[in-house]
C-alpha cells in the first residue's frame, strides 16, 4: 500500500489557503528566481520569503526537525567546503583578494596543503547559503502542505498529461513508502534476532551485513511497482483521457499569487539580462585587501 508524507490540515496555514496549483507555480517562480543571482542583496528577499512561508504555514517543528535539520547541516557542509577548498567560484569571480594565508607544516607526496582566505571565497560561500536556503526552506515544505489526495489532479491541472501526473503521484508517494518499508523490515529482522547495532568490519563488509535488510526492501519495491502497473493495466490507464474525483478551482487570492509570481519571475530574468544580480562584494572590503 503506497503511504503519503505526514500531511494534515492546519488551520491558519498560508500555503494550504490557496489552491495548490497556484502554489506549485508560486514556488517554481520564486525557485527559478533565486537561481537567477549570486548577488547577496538580491537573494536576501528571497530568503524573507521562505522564512515567512514556513512560519505562516502552520507546520510544527516536531514534524520537520529531522528534515530540517538534515538540510541545515548540508547546506552549511557544503557551504564550507566551497570556502576552503574555492571550487565553484572560480567561475563567478576571476581575481581574489588575500585575507591570509595558512599552509601545513608537512607534505603529501610533495604536496603541502594550503589554505586561502580571501574576500571572494567568504562572499560566495555567504551568497550560495543564502541562495539554497532559500530554496530549500520552501522545498521541505511542500509534501507537508501538499494534500497526497490531490497530488495527480494538481498536476493535471499545471497542463501535464495524465501519465506524466500520475507518475509525479507516485514519485511523491515513493519516498514514504520506502521508507516506511524499510522500517517494518528492520524491525521484522530484529524480531528474527538479527542484531543491527553489531555491524561491525570494513565499508564493503558492512554493506554485506547489511543485506537481510536491503535484498527484502529492493524485492518489494519491485513486486510492489508490478502490481502498480498491473492494477494500471487492468484499469486501462493511458488509453483515453483520465477522469479525476476532485476538482479544484482558481480563487481570486489564487490569481493573485500566480500574478505576484509571475512578476517576480519576469523582473528577475529581465534583470538577468539587464547584467544585474552577478557576483557582488562590497568595494569597502577590497580596498582593505
Amino acid at each position: 500500500m503506497l503511504v503519503a508524507w505526514r500531511y494534515r490540515e492546519r488551520k491558519n496555514s498560508f500555503i494550504q489557503s490557496f489552491d495548490p496549483r497556484a502554489w506549485v507555480i508560486f514556488y517554481l517562480c520564486c525557485f527559478v528566481s533565486t537561481l537567477s543571482f549570486w548577488d547577496v542583496r538580491f537573494l536576501l528577499p528571497f530568503l524573507v520569503i521562505a522564512i515567512f512561508v514556513l512560519l505562516t504555514s502552520g507546520v510544527k517543528w516536531h514534524e520537520i526537525r529531522r528534515a530540517f535539520l538534515f538540510i541545515v547541516i548540508f547546506i552549511f557542509f557544503f557551504s564550507i567546503l566551497t570556502f576552503l577548498t574555492g571550487r565553484g567560484g572560480s567561475e563567478v569571480y576571476k581575481q581574489e583578494h588575500l585575507i591570509r594565508e595558512f599552509r601545513a607544516s608537512f607534505s603529501i607526496l610533495g604536496w603541502t596543503p594550503v589554505l586561502k582566505v580571501t574576500v571572494e571565497r567568504a562572499f560566495f560561500a555567504v551568497s550560495q547559503l543564502v541562495r539554497y536556503a532559500s530554496v530549500a526552506v520552501m522545498t521541505i515544505l511542500v509534501p507537508y502542505s501538499l494534500n497526497p489526495a490531490l497530488y495527480g489532479i494538481t498536476f493535471k491541472g499545471l497542463g501535464l498529461p495524465d501519465k506524466f501526473a500520475y507518475a509525479m503521484d507516485l514519485t511523491m508517494r515513493f519516498i514514504p513508502t520506502f521508507g516506511r518499508d524499510f522500517q517494518l523490515t528492520m524491525d521484522a529482522q530484529r524480531a528474527r534476532g538479527y542484531e543491527l547495532e553489531k555491524i561491525d568490519g570494513g565499508l564493503i563488509a558492512q554493506v554485506r551485513k547489511l543485506g537481510p535488510i536491503v535484498v527484502p526492501v529492493t524485492i518489494h519495491a519491485i513486486i510492489g511497482s508490478e502490481d502498480i502497473i498491473d492494477a494500471m493495466d487492468l484499469r486501462a490507464f493511458g488509453v483515453g483521457p483520465r477522469t479525476w474525483l476532485d476538482v479544484l478551482t482558481y480563487t481570486t487570492r489564487d490569481r493573485i499569487l500566480i500574478a505576484v509570481g509571475a512578476a517576480i519571475l519576469t523582473v528577475s530574468i529581465v534583470l538577468g539580462f539587464m547584467g544585474f544580480g552577478k557576483f557582488w562584494v562590497p568595494e569597502v572590503l577590497l580596498g582593505m585587501f
